[in-house]
């Protein structure tokens, strides 16, 4: 043979070599995957892709996380049970809306290298010890439901004192919600005076301030800022403090059970015998405590029921599925959560073989690169700090004519909507 013509069939050789690595079946492509600083998941042929739950499922904040679980379900099932031809599996853990069982989730999940991503927490007080052990580990998590400002950022670029690597949110930053609350109480009702209550959780006392922060900034005055303790039950002297400074509205954005002793004992007190002086906020817009009596006639800040044929047709998947409608006010955001993760991981999954791999870092900025995702809550799109969220606020009253939680979100007197970052 010729050296010409050996060198052709050399380069007939290298070309087709080359055409058959272009047309290579994706499995065989991810034969060289190397994860990249923050590891990777590996998941076997036929082995689940496994997501984390962080919610509060029991006691008096039960509803909360109840509600995103089952939003989470919802949006396992409409992917059809799978993801890139695995199974969606799904462990949940309790949150106890503390800080206790955010450490104790936040470890379990650490421990297991077969968790992909966490949804939640349910409340911001168990996400900021949570988010140190997951963030270490290079886990995502992102939340339908926490809201405390640190966790993100002030939203004028300065980052939260809790912010860490890897921690998202679907759920607006209270920093929002306070100006909406303050907005409605000094525009709307005419007070000039207010009182807040926290219990000293993240959430309770972010949301407070930055309420306070609106209502002076408005031109109103705080007379009292003040706190209770988690598991006070006698709230006589918090409220003998209030009735002192006069205020023509408290705002108490704390949880269950704590509230509730708040309310039943604030008609001993002739100032606060009328309930339209009381104003909650969304981590008390559940089904469990819009029943009580000595709520009629309170105000609550919370996210806007979302609208359209989508959230719609959601809800009816919901109510078919549990035999009633939403019990809390993030489900939706919770299903956007999950679907925003699903996404991230069939852009950045490599195939190889029946396995995929999952590079961590890459699956952390997917989601935060996420842009104009339509959701049922909106548009979303992530910044530097983790707010995703497309924030709308509705003020809504509990009134006699009001027999559900589903009514009570529905009865909506103003809507608070702040300027597009």
């Amino acid at each position: 043979m010729s050296t010409r013509r050996k060198q052709f069939t050399a380069c007939l050789v290298g070309v087709l070599a080359l055409i058959g690595a272009a047309c290579a079946p994706e499995e065989e492509k991810g034969a060289g995957f190397t994860p990249g600083p923050l590891g990777a998941v590996t998941v076997d042929t036929g082995a689940p892709i496994k997501i984390g739950l962080l919610q509060a499922i029991s006691g008096d904040t039960a509803s909360l996380g109840t509600d995103q679980v089952r939003a989470v379900e919802i949006a396992i099932e409409d992917k059809g049970g799978n993801l890139l031809e695995h199974p969606i599996r799904t462990q949940v853990e309790d949150d106890l809306c503390k800080a206790e069982g955010g450490t104790t989730a936040g470890q379990k999940f650490a421990a297991d290298p077969q968790i992909v991503a966490v949804i939640g927490s349910s409340c911001s007080g168990a996400a900021v010890p949570a988010m140190e052990i997951l963030s270490g580990k290079g886990i995502l998590m992102i939340s339908g439901s926490n809201t405390s400002p640190i966790l993100t950022s002030d939203l004028r670029g300065k980052k939260g004192t809790a912010n860490q690597k890897g921690y998202l949110r679907t759920a607006h930053n209270d920093i929002i919600q306070g100006q909406a609350a303050a907005n409605f109480a000094f525009q709307k009702l005419g007070a000039k005076k207010a009182a807040t209550i926290h219990d000293g959780d993240p959430y309770t006392e972010g949301l407070a301030n930055a309420f306070g922060n609106s209502f002076k900034e408005l031109g109103g005055t705080v007379t009292l800022a003040t706190a209770i303790s988690k598991g006070d039950t006698d709230m006589r002297p918090v409220l003998t403090e209030v009735v002192a400074s006069k205020p023509d509205i408290v705002f108490f954005p704390i949880f269950q059970p704590e509230a509730d002793f708040i309310v039943k004992q604030a008609k001993g007190f002739p100032l606060l015998a009328d309930t339209k002086k009381l104003f909650g906020a969304d981590g008390l817009l559940s089904n469990t405590f819009i029943v009580i009596g000595q709520t009629e006639g309170m105000y609550f800040s919370g996210p806007a029921t979302p609208t359209g044929a989508t959230y719609t047709d959601f809800v009816g998947k919901y109510e078919k599925k549990f035999s009633e409608k939403p019990i809390q006010a993030f489900h939706a955001h919770s299903y956007d959560a999950a679907n925003m993760v699903f996404a991230a991981i069939e852009k950045v999954a490599v195939k190889e073989n029946g396995k995929i791999h999952i590079d961590r870092q890459k699956l952390m900025d997917a989601v935060y690169q996420t842009k104009d995702y339509q959701g049922l809550t909106g548009t979303l799109s992530c910044d530097e700090f983790g707010d995703c969220a497309n924030p709308k606020i509705d003020i809504v009253q509990n009134t006699a004519a009001q027999k559900t939680i589903d009514q009570v979100r529905g009865n909506v007197l103003f809507t608070f909507e702040p300027p597009a970052r």
